[in-house]
């Protein structure tokens, strides 16, 4: 008797799973087809993420080696074809990659013209942006007003700033182009006094402060 009641309990789970099936089948169908392609879709891009990284790794090394070869103007192109093509912190390093080179090849104002796009380029991490400032304000010491470079990297001279050493070493040589030497002077003195300078910058700070005291 036990057996008969079993079966007819089967029989009506079957038949309530048919009817669910029959409601809802379609929706977990789709849902299934909808994991599977989310999750080809997350491994199919991070194999395209590394396929590109690859690519673009041997790219720069390509432009690398023309650079040592001083073919500036070839390098620079690569570059600069690199950093439209790339993105994030790849696409940064290959632009300035491409400045430094213009300047390298006597293009001075190609070179500051890509800095000062860099550093205002809201996509690109603070850090780069703020070197691309300075490089652009170093380079147009010979070219720019003292007071114009002076106001360009005025921001970067705050100690919270990773570069503000440099920045006021771009600031003191301003001065002095601008023939005030007891404001040069006294951002010498300073530069070679502080102790979180790098050690290179602070020597030449202390030769200069010196030589401004005389």
């Amino acid at each position: 008797m036990s057996d008969i009641f079993r079966e007819i309990d089967e029989e009506l789970r079957r038949e309530n799973f048919g009817k669910l099936w029959e409601r809802y089948g379609q929706y977990l169908v789709g849902l299934a087809i909808v994991i599977v392609l989310a999750t080809g879709a997350v491994v199919g891009w991070r194999e395209y993420q590394a396929r590109t990284q690859r690519a673009e790794s041997v790219r720069y090394a390509a432009a690398m080696e023309l650079a040592q070869k001083n073919e500036l103007a070839r390098a620079a192109d690569d570059f600069a074809a690199l950093a439209r093509d790339s993105g994030g912190g790849q696409a940064a390093l290959a632009r300035l990659q491409e400045a430094a080179l213009r300047a390298r090849a006597g293009d001075e104002k190609a070179a500051i013209a890509t800095y000062k796009t860099i550093a205002q380029d809201g996509t690109i991490d603070t850090v780069y942006r703020d070197l691309a400032t300075l490089l652009a304000a170093l380079h147009g010491l010979a070219s720019s007003e003292p007071k114009a470079i002076i106001d360009e990297v005025a921001g970067l001279t705050n100690t919270t700033n990773p570069w503000h050493a440099s920045a006021l070493e771009i600031t003191a040589l301003a001065h002095l182009r601008a023939g005030e030497r007891e404001k040069a002077h006294e951002i010498y003195k300073g530069l070679a006094d502080d102790l979180a300078a790098p050690q290179g910058l602070r020597a030449r700070a202390a030769e200069m402060s010196a030589a401004l005291s005389n």
